[in-house]
């Protein structure tokens, strides 16, 4: 009878052990479908409802020592948002239209709304996609690169690479819990594969829909890989379920 015995490279980074993803049955596991189901899974508590949810969301930003704070409120739905500016009450009254990839922005002084790109900054390290643009399954091809023990939980690290050049990122590695199905951190990364800006997640909301209770993105902070100090922290009150009518998601609806 003869004996194999497998070869296990282990790597330390920073405390974690990080293990070959065939150990926990990546193999299995990295078949294209699951790792799109466990993104919709993470989508869901980051936005992307299909029957609808609204939010608000305070976005406070320190650029090069200048601070900055806006608010928005969000009615999303599926592939489709309406994201309208409350404050500072200089940008009170501005919009921005998401629709599947597409997004627009509408402001009073303008006599209808214009195209504008998700990537485009909004304010310190938030780009105009990271307020409602949520479908990391939709808009992105996963790969699973490996899985990482952190204490009692075990992280599937995915990288993400764009489908579309309309979506926020090229690339994004991101980091899902196996207990909780949920993001927990990201970094977004150059067509190079080297990391811009950093992101981590919280869940201490919830929201009910179809009579069930479901963690719900609290708060988002974005940190410039470089520059630690410039950081945008968005954090999440009043999320709820519900319906929207399709007409507020259509660009032809928004006017002075």
């Amino acid at each position: 009878m003869r004996l194999y015995i497998q070869k296990i490279k282990v790597v330390i980074c920073r405390g974690l052990i990080l293990l070959p993803a065939s150990l926990f049955g990546g193999q299995v596991f990295a078949q294209s479908s699951n790792i799109v189901q466990l993104l919709k899974i993470s989508d869901r508590a980051r936005g992307g409802l299909e029957k609808g949810a609204s939010w608000e969301i305070s976005l406070k930003s320190v650029e090069e020592g200048n601070e900055s704070e806006r608010t928005f409120a969000v009615k999303a739905k599926g592939d489709n948002a309406f994201v309208e500016a409350l404050a500072p009450s200089r940008n009170k009254g501005e919009v921005y239209v998401f629709n599947d990839r597409s997004m627009w922005f509408f402001k009073p002084t303008l006599k209808k709304p214009v195209v504008v790109s998700s990537r485009e900054k909004m304010t310190g390290q938030a780009a105009n996609g990271d307020i409602a643009s949520t479908h990391y399954a939709r808009d992105y091809v996963p790969t699973l690169e490996t899985t990482v023990v952190e204490g009692d939980d075990k992280l599937y690290v995915i990288l993400l690479k764009a489908k579309s050049k309309q979506v926020t990122y090229d690339q994004i590695r991101y980091w899902i819990s196996e207990k909780t199905k949920l993001g927990v951190k990201a970094e977004f990364l150059t067509l190079q594969g080297k990391p811009f800006k950093l992101a981590t997640f919280e869940y201490k909301n919830s929201i009910v829909q179809g009579g069930k209770k479901a963690p719900f993105v609290s708060q988002m902070t974005l940190v410039d890989s470089k520059f630690k100090d410039n950081r945008s922290v968005m954090v999440y009150t009043n999320p709820k379920a519900e319906s929207h009518p399709d007409a507020i998601f259509n660009v032809n609806n928004v006017t002075r």
